[in-house]
């Protein structure tokens, strides 16, 4: 999965959350018309069909960012298309189904179940009594001990890019038969159902040469409907067939050819009919849906050519009849009776020629997309902004807040979801998304967008318009209050006491006076010109004075002037500087959409005073040397749902703390804002086999997360596939693992269930 045309696949935040996150998912209790858990927002595309409408045999070419450096999901530089792989040929325990919501995976797992709390947890795995390992070997307690070894974390020589839940196992034991196997937890953990998926051979996770080496380009031995054949760097794909030993439902495919092509050639690789399946950009699913439009009853070719001109063959000019030798003589001699001269008669054949070489590789390239059609649906991952907490401007909780309530969201949406005939509905929740289990909309901890209330916060925080012009080193001016004798204005350091909910009523923070106003607000309603006293009193202002910090006398008008034409909101100064804000963005194939909402979030971040300067890097520097690094103030980026939260999401929103070697351990938390308090929900709902209860505390961390300021989320990824048209349970997944051995070809005469707002609607 890409998320941002770049995504976080290049900068690991967790391996589990980017792999093996979206394989496995908790059992969580179902959700009733008033859960605020809700339903997903958009509904799978994969044109659904019963097993006996599918053909038997075919080759699925089905497009992939890269040919990953390790099959090894446990591993720091595993990658999506690691996944990808993952999901075809190894055991999972639990799967995601089309509402986002757990489900066993039958074909491993007979039962699964916690039958001790005390003293300690224990789970009883019941295996499925048909499943084996490609070699002939039942899958069983061996594996499961291998890999809990491996993956534990006390073992230094494994290479392994977590241990989350792992390192909480006390042992593992053969249960009442071969095919039961016992797990004891030295601490209880409420995500057990996260482990072991994917489940790896005893003889990957057995060794640490093995782990580390042995499972980077091959894989000997799996357990899955297919089988891995080759990794073939030369061609850039991967070859899965079908596991000869598999004991479920028999894939219906004979091959699947995982197909490196990077996503500015994909339209063409799809012309070319060298893919059938492909998550592609706005542009192109334009472009498919072009093809799939009306076309001529007897050509079969589309009735507008390249910019708008008559497809060839659909009249319009004395020029456009048959093509070929004779044509272009009658070309020329029309010209010439006409009036133009020999060398105006050629010069007319030529740029006719050309335009019908030009309308012929139209026609030919709307024929080949016309075998296609765009399946859509929304990914299970959100794009956010991020506010970098860590200096600066931003390190001043005040102003992230003033920054995420200038914010209008759901127009962000929209721009981005509108056009795709997907629902545009913010995002409410940094831990799960519509459908899932922990979701609620705690974005009422932050408040509602208001760009009033915006600039109370950066007021009371010293942000303030105009003010004595301060040269910079570099020559350039900038506008604002000079510091006071005082020293720096007081600034929230994003601890649990300094941080304000909106709607509790049992902290006084933000500058709140006795009334419950907040000083900062009232000082701007003030210079905004709002008068609270009653009609006919007169204050400063309509004296022609004017009190505001850093002003000059007379610079309001009188009460009820108009404001000058074309006049704009005065940018923030402090401390003779400007506040602009480094706004980062990557630069490739892919990021049109997060330039668009960049260039909103710039025009709405305006109207409250801030400025922003915009820096587009390239994709493959965008995390390692900037978001990771800390070398912005905001930007955007997108982070996948987790079924397990309270493990995956921790790293990502956890303070920061001290490194040994004195810098700041921030793990996968980029936005580098984070508190005492969160750290301790998480603890705890990780601790909580109270599904109600723990879904409780994740929620109530969410809202903490929220007013903390570090991260927007925006909204929910779309997910675009342009999908042959015969294709079918294959396309926009949505939440749902993909079930491999359904996917196939359809039988003549055979339909697809499509949505009913299908993307060729």
């Amino acid at each position: 999965m890409s998320y941002v045309g770049v995504g976080p696949s290049a900068v690991m935040r967790s391996v589990a959350f980017l792999t093996a996150g979206v394989l496995a998912v908790p059992a969580l209790a179902g959700c009733s018309s008033e859960d605020p858990a809700g339903k997903p927002l958009a509904e799978q595309d994969i044109a659904s069909a019963a097993r006996a409408q599918v053909s038997d045999g075919g080759t699925l070419r089905w497009a992939v960012d890269s040919v990953p450096d390790t099959l090894n999901t446990f591993q720091s530089d595993a990658d999506a298309t690691t996944t990808r792989v993952a999901q075809a040929v190894l055991p999972s325990m639990y799967r995601m189904d089309e509402t986002g919501r757990p489900v066993r995976d039958p074909d491993y797992l007979e039962s699964a179940e916690v039958v001790e709390t005390e003293p300690k947890q224990v789970v009883v795995y019941k295996l499925n009594q048909q499943a084996v390992w490609s070699d002939g070997r039942e899958i069983g307690a061996a594996d499961f001990a291998a890999q809990w070894r491996a993956l534990s974390g006390k073992d230094s020589a494994y290479w392994t890019a977590r241990n989350a839940g792992y390192d909480r196992i006390e042992k593992i034991e053969r249960g009442a038969g071969d095919l039961e196997v016992k797990v004891t937890f030295s601490r209880p953990y409420a995500d057990w159902k996260s482990l072991f998926t994917p489940l790896y051979p005893k003889s990957v996770t057995g060794t640490p040469d093995a782990f580390n080496d042995g499972a980077r380009r091959k894989l000997k031995i799996t357990a899955g409907p297919f089988a891995l054949e080759k990794v073939d760097t030369e061609d850039d794909e991967i070859v899965l067939v079908q596991n000869p030993r598999w004991w479920g439902d028999p894939p219906k495919l004979e091959k699947i050819v995982l197909r490196a092509v990077p996503r500015d050639k994909r339209v063409s690789e799809l012309v070319a009919g060298k893919l059938d399946l492909a998550e592609i950009d706005p542009d192109t699913a334009e472009q498919v849906a072009l093809a799939a439009g009306p076309r001529d009853a007897g050509t079969g070719t589309p009735l507008m050519g390249p910019e708008g001109t008559p497809a060839a063959g659909s009249g319009g000019s004395p020029f456009q009849g048959p093509q070929g030798t004779l044509a272009a003589q009658a070309l020329r001699s029309w010209a010439i009776a006409n009036g133009s001269d020999e060398e105006a008669a050629d010069e007319e054949i030529l740029a006719r020629e050309k335009r019908r070489e030009a309308r012929e590789k139209f026609d030919r390239r709307q024929k080949a997309l016309s075998g296609f059609e765009v399946r859509k649906s929304l990914e299970p991952a959100y794009t956010q902004l991020a506010l970098n907490g860590a200096d600066g401007p931003l390190a001043d909780e005040r102003v992230r807040r003033a920054v995420a309530r200038a914010l209008d969201r759901e127009k962000l949406a929209e721009a981005v979801l509108k056009p795709l005939g997907l629902p545009a509905e913010p995002v409410g929740s940094h831990l799960a998304l519509s459908g899932q289990a922990a979701y609620a909309d705690g974005s009422g901890a932050l408040g509602d967008q208001n760009a009033k209330e915006a600039r109370a916060l950066l007021a009371d925080a010293g942000w303030v318009p105009g003010g004595p012009v301060k040269e910079s080193e570099d020559g350039e001016k900038a506008a604002g209050a000079e510091k006071s004798e005082d020293g720096e204005d007081e600034k929230s350091e994003g601890g649990d006491e300094g941080t304000y909910i909106v709607g509790e009523d049992d902290k006084n923070t933000d500058g709140k006076n006795t009334d419950g106003e907040e000083e900062g607000e009232k000082e701007a309603r003030e210079q905004d010109g709002e008068d609270e006293k009653g009609e006919g009193e007169e204050d400063e202002r309509s004296s022609g004075k004017n009190t505001a910090q850093g002003g000059v006398p007379g610079a309001y008008a009188p009460k009820g002037t108009a404001a000058p034409a074309g006049s704009a909101v005065a940018p923030l100064a402090k401390d003779g500087k400007a506040l602009t804000l480094s706004f980062v963005l990557p630069s490739g194939p892919g990021s049109d959409a997060l330039r668009t909402v960049a260039d909103r979030v710039s025009d709405m971040l305006e109207e409250i005073g801030i400025g922003t300067e915009i820096t587009k890097v390239p994709d493959e520097s965008y995390f390692k040397d900037h978001i990771a690094s800390g070398e912005y103030d905001l930007a955007l980026y997108s982070w996948p749902a987790s079924a397990f939260p309270a493990t995956d999401a921790r790293p990502i929103y956890a303070k920061p703390v001290p490194a040994a070697d004195g810098s700041l351990n921030v793990a996968q938390n980029y936005t580098r804002v984070g508190t005492d308090q969160v750290d301790q929900l998480f603890d705890q709902a990780v601790a909580t086999l109270d599904q109600e209860k723990a879904r409780d505390l994740l929620r109530k961390a969410d809202s903490r997360i929220w007013a903390a300021a570090g991260s927007i989320p925006l909204y929910q990824r779309p997910q675009l596939m342009a999908a042959r048209k015969n294709l079918a349970n294959a396309g926009a997944f949505g939440f749902e693992t993909p079930v491999h051995e359904d996917m196939g070809f359809l039988k003549k005469g055979a339909q697809g269930s499509r949505p009913s707002a299908s993307p060729s609607s």
